[in-house]
C-alpha cells in the first residue's frame, strides 16, 4: 500500500500533475505484483488441487467489482486519499472513519509481516542457508528491523523507483512463464492435473474454493493504492478507468498463467506447503539451468518492495491519526533532524515483530500463509465499506464528468467481499480472525485512551473534517 504525498502547508497548494497513463499503469501493476504470488501459489494449490487457477480468476472478479467502485469514487472525488475519505463522505461518523483508517493501517502491517516470511524463505534458498525454522525466524525479524531502519531514515516513495522495482518484479514472473513454457514444450507437463479438483479434510467444493480465493485475493490487492496518486495524475477522470482496469487485467493474466504452469509441471503434493513454489517450478522445467538460481533474488525485490511500502504507509497512517487527535499524541513524535515519525515507526515495527514471532510458534501454518490471509481479510472488510459508500454517495452531485459503475456491481461487490470475510462461508482458519481482532482491539484501546484523555482535559472528541482525512491517508 502506497504512501501518499506529503502534507500540504496550505489548502491552496496543489500537487503537480506529472503522471501520465504509462507511468500510472506501471504503478498499478507494480503495486499489485508482490509477495502474494511468490509465496502463496502452493497454498492455493493445496486447497483446490490442480484447479489452482480458478481461485485467482474469482479473486480477480471480486477485485474488478471493487475496482469499479474505486473508479467512480476517485474520478468523482479526485483527491489524494482513499477508503477512509470515502467512508467519511458517505457516513460522516468519525468512529467509522477511524475504524476504516486503522484497519487499512493494520493490513499494511500484516502484509509487510507476510512479506518477511517470503523474504526469509527466498534468502535461505538463494544463499543455501538451510531450511531451519529458527534461521527463517531470525531472518524475518532482522528483515523487519532493516525495513524500520530504512523507514527511519526517511525514504520517500517515487514513481521512478516504483518503475524500476515493477520491472524487476515483472521479470521474475515472466521468467517463470517462459521457462515453464520451455518445460511444457519439452514434454515435462501433465495438463491432466490442471482440471483435477482436490480438497483437504473432505471440504466441499464451494468451501474449498472460497478458502483458496481468500488466499489468492492477497495477490490481487494493491490496485486500491493508486487512488492516492489522483492529485498527481493528468486528467484522472479520463485516465484512471482505462489504466486501472488494464492493470488488473494484465496481472490477472500473469497470475493465471503462472498457476496453470505451476500445476502442470509440479505435482500438487510438492507445491503444497512449499515456501518457494515458483523456484520449484523453474527447477522442474529446466533442471540445472543457471538462470533459475536468480529467481529467489528477483523475488527478494518483490517482497522487499511490498514490505517497505506497507510499513511506510502504516507508520504514516498512525502518525496522521495521532496528529489529528484520534490516537495518543506520543505517536506523532518525529526525529528532530530527519523529521520521520519515529514513534509510529517503532510502534508498528513492534507489532510486526510480535506477529512474526507468534506465527512462528503457531503450528497452523507459515508466516506468509496466515498473515497473507489476515491481510486479505482486513482489506475485504474495507472493500465492502467502499462498495456501500458508492451507493450512498450517488446522492452527492459533482460539477464534472466521472466514471459511473452500474448500480448492480457495487451491490454484488459488497456481497462478494462479505462472503469472503464471514467465517462460515470463507473457510478461513480461526487464527486469522484472532489476529485481526487483536490488532483492532489495540486500535480501540488507543482510541478510548485518547478519547478519555481529551475529555478529562475538556477538549471533547476529535473532529475529522475532509482535509484532516486527506492528511491522514
Amino acid at each position: 500500500m502506497a504512501v501518499s504525498a506529503p502534507d500540504r502547508s496550505s489548502s491552496s497548494t496543489e500537487l503537480k500533475r506529472v503522471i501520465g497513463p504509462k507511468l500510472l499503469l506501471l504503478f498499478v501493476i507494480g503495486d499489485i505484483l508482490g509477495a502474494g504470488i511468490y509465496a502463496l501459489t502452493g497454498q492455493v494449490a493445496a486447497e483446490v488441487g490442480g484447479a489452482a487457477w480458478v481461485p485467482f480468476i474469482i479473486a480477480f472478479a471480486v477485485a474488478l467489482l471493487t475496482a469499479c467502485s474505486y473508479l467512480e469514487l476517485v474520478t468523482k472525488f479526485p483527491q489524494a486519499a482513499g477508503a477512509a475519505l470515502y467512508a467519511h463522505k458517505a457516513f460522516g461518523i468519525h468512529f467509522v472513519t477511524f475504524l476504516v483508517a486503522f484497519t487499512v493501517m493494520c493490513s499494511g502491517i500484516t502484509s509487510a509481516s507476510a512479506a518477511s516470511g517470503a523474504f526469509a524463505s527466498n534468502l535461505s534458498l538463494g544463499f543455501d542457508l538451510g531450511d531451519g525454522a529458527a534461521l527463517k525466524l531470525g531472518i524475518a525479524l532482522g528483515f523487519i528491523l532493516l525495513i524500520a531502519a530504512v523507514n527511519m531514515r526517511g525514504v520517500t516513495e517515487s514513481v521512478g523507483l516504483n518503475v524500476v522495482l515493477t520491472l524487476i518484479e515483472l521479470s521474475g514472473l515472466l521468467l517463470v512463464i517462459f521457462i515453464g513454457l520451455f518445460g511444457i514444450f519439452g514434454g515435462l507437463a501433465d495438463f491432466s492435473r490442471v482440471i483435477v479438483f482436490e480438497s483437504p479434510e473432505d471440504k466441499g467444493v464451494l468451501l474449498a474454493i472460497s478458502t483458496a480465493t481468500s488466499l489468492a485475493f492477497f495477490a490481487m490487492v494493491g490496485f486500491e493504492d493508486s487512488v492516492n496518486m489522483a492529485e498527481e495524475t493528468k486528467d484522472p477522470s479520463r485516465i484512471f478507468p482505462k489504466v486501472m482496469l488494464t492493470g488488473l487485467g494484465i496481472t490477472a493474466v500473469i497470475y493465471v498463467l503462472v498457476s496453470i504452469i505451476a500445476v502442470a509441471l509440479v505435482p500438487v503434493g510438492e507445491l503444497a506447503g512449499n515456501d518457494t513454489p515458483l523456484v520449484t517450478v523453474v527447477e522442474t522445467a529446466a533442471p540445472g539451468f543457471p538462470i533459475s538460481a536468480l529467481l529467489p533474488f528477483i523475488s527478494l525485490f518483490a517482497v522487499a518492495n511490498t514490505a517497505l511500502i506497507n510499513m511506510m504507509m502504516a507508520s504514516r497512517l498512525l502518525y496522521g491519526m495521532s496528529k489529528q487527535g484520534v490516537l495518543p499524541p506520543f505517536l506523532s513524535r518525529v526525529l528532530p533532524g530527519r523529521r520521520t515519525p519515529w514513534a509510529a515507526i517503532v510502534f508498528t515495527t513492534v507489532i510486526a515483530l510480535g506477529l512474526i514471532s507468534y506465527i512462528s510458534i503457531d503450528p497452523q501454518g507459515p508466516i506468509a500463509l496466515l498473515l497473507g490471509g489476515t491481510t486479505s481479510l482486513l482489506l475485504l472488510a474495507v472493500f465492502a465499506v467502499v462498495n456501500v459508500s458508492v451507493l450512498v454517495l450517488r446522492k452527492t452531485p459533482v460539477d464534472h464528468k466521472h466514471f459511473r459503475t452500474p448500480r448492480a456491481l457495487p451491490v454484488i461487490g459488497a456481497i462478494a467481499c462479505l462472503y469472503l470475510v464471514l467465517p462460515w462461508t470463507s473457510g478461513r482458519p480461526a487464527s486469522q480472525y484472532g489476529i485481526a481482532m487483536i490488532l483492532l482491539v489495540i486500535g480501540l484501546v488507543l482510541w478510548l485512551v485518547t478519547y478519555l484523555h481529551r475529555r478529562s482535559r475538556g477538549y471533547g472528541q476529535a473532529v475529522l473534517d475532509t482535509r484532516a482525512i486527506q492528511q491522514i491517508t
